[in-house]
């Protein structure tokens, strides 16, 4: 066995573990360092290949790459992972569309049918996934409008395009000296990419994030087949298979399809509902204040902690440890609640928790925690707005009617840390603030929670 062979089988190997331990937050890290060791190997095995001509634009590439690598990872704040995720996607998708095209480029005259359909394949995943991730990633960082663009017959647009791209890509498939059509299906791909995520909100992000990861991996295990590199087609397997799956599970944790996310044009109000504005109908929701709401936490022997990317915009998980730890020490039960959607990328909320060294075991999936918050003395929900909405079990009209929420209004007391009243990404106030036991605490949520543990800690002389 060659140098060259045992780093992808060992490559291999230490992809599908780091996966593996990808599947619970205790051992997630370790399966990133496996992952990352695995494609460091892989990058070593490459290097042995003998046919490689030249190593200058080789190790130019692996240069760049590291220069670009080092800031990113250092300057980015936990806030904005989900569109460095978006734009990874991007990255890599591009990466595989131009390999595609050069490969095209200097040997379309001798391909055969089923080569020239890989290619095609591939550089229409890559060139979609390429516009489609860019458009994600200015969705959530606020340069694009996170709401849906919708147009009447946009659906059949779409679909008109996608068999448009189908029918050119068989067509190149049988006659690959067709070079217009070629680039045509390229122009086509980066276009169908724009109008595919243009309908979809910025609420369904974390699922549209799994399926452009699915099929940034299918790309690449497409490469794989072009190129004859079975660790670029075990990668891209895994990674197209893990996207898909999770991208499932999200769809799931909102009781939707993945056609309703990419066609439903979700969190676009309907003009037709009556989900107006409950405010309208109810009372003002109840205020309070730090000094307030004191006295509720010092009562208190139990306490589960809803958060939601209101904490992660506003920098408040440190912070929210920091008052969580001046509970405990007066003995106070702590958990918190984590939503499969909450924020806006999966495991989201993990991601930041973890930065902030909450433990582990004190972070409870959806399923485990609901049925403990009627014996809940406080619900505090720290910026999160649709995954906390009872409008999701009674409102059928509601664009979020079906989706499983944290059941936060059967706790005895809720506490709500939130800048205003303004509607979460689905558009629609949320009923949980205008129930009779929910007290809003307006402010910065980071801000906030300083306050309460600096209120706590002088109240109890700690």
């Amino acid at each position: 066995m060659s140098i060259l062979q045992l780093c992808y089988v060992v490559s291999a190997i230490l992809f599908i573990l780091g996966i593996r331990s990808l599947s619970s937050p205790e051992t997630a890290r370790r399966g990133m360092n496996l992952a990352s060791l695995g494609m460091l190997l892989a990058i070593i095995g490459a290097l042995f290949s003998q046919q490689i001509v030249s190593y200058t634009w080789i190790i130019a590439g692996l240069l760049l790459g590291t220069l670009l690598s080092i800031p990113i990872s250092l300057w980015i704040p936990m806030t904005k992972i989900p569109q460095r995720i978006a734009l990874s996607h991007a990255g890599g998708a591009l990466a595989a569309c131009l390999i595609g095209i050069a490969e095209y480029y200097r040997y379309r005259t001798s391909l055969a049918p089923a080569s020239m359909g890989i290619v095609a394949i591939e550089v229409m995943l890559g060139a979609l996934t390429f516009t489609g991730s860019l458009m994600v990633a200015g969705k959530l960082h606020g340069i694009l409008p996170g709401r849906p663009i919708t147009y009447k017959g946009q659906n059949a647009v779409n679909i008109t395009l996608f068999i448009v791209m189908v029918c050119i890509l068989i067509t190149i498939t049988l006659s690959p000296e067709m070079n217009v059509m070629f680039y045509i299906l390229l122009s086509l791909s980066f276009l169908f990419g724009i109008f595919l995520v243009t309908p979809i909100g910025a609420a369904d992000m974390p699922v549209v994030i799994a399926i452009f990861n699915a099929y940034g991996g299918l790309t690449g295990a497409v490469m794989g087949f072009m190129l004859a590199n079975r660790i670029q087609i075990i990668t891209g397997a895994l990674d197209g298979a893990s996207g898909f799956i999770l991208s499932i599970l999200m769809c799931k944790a909102m009781n939707r399809s993945i056609m309703n996310v990419l066609f439903g044009a979700f969190g676009k109000a309907n003009e037709k509902s009556d989900t107006h504005s409950l405010a309208s109908d109810k009372n003002q929701p109840q205020s309070i204040s730090v000094e307030e709401a004191l006295p509720f936490f010092e009562q208190a022997k139990s306490i589960i902690i809803a958060p939601g990317y209101g904490m992660a915009a506003s920098q408040a998980h440190h912070a929210l440890r920091e008052f969580v730890d001046k509970l405990k020490a007066n003995g106070v039960n702590i958990k918190y609640a984590i939503h499969p959607v909450a924020g806006r990328m999966p495991g989201h909320m993990n991601v930041l928790l973890a930065e902030a060294n909450v433990p582990y075991t004190d972070l409870f999936d959806m399923e485990e925690i609901n049925p403990e918050f009627p014996h809940a003395d406080i619900a505090l929900v720290v910026g999160a707005n649709d995954v906390t909405n009872p409008a999701a079990r009674t409102v059928k009209s509601s664009p979020i009617y079906g989706m499983p929420i944290l059941d936060v209004d059967k706790a005895k007391k809720v506490i709500v840390l939130k800048r205003s009243l303004s509607p979460g990404f689905s558009g629609i106030d949320n009923e949980l603030y205008y129930k009779d036991h929910t007290w809003l605490l307006f402010g910065d949520a980071k801000e906030s929670l300083s306050k309460l543990a600096y209120g706590f800690k002088r109240a109890w002389g700690a």
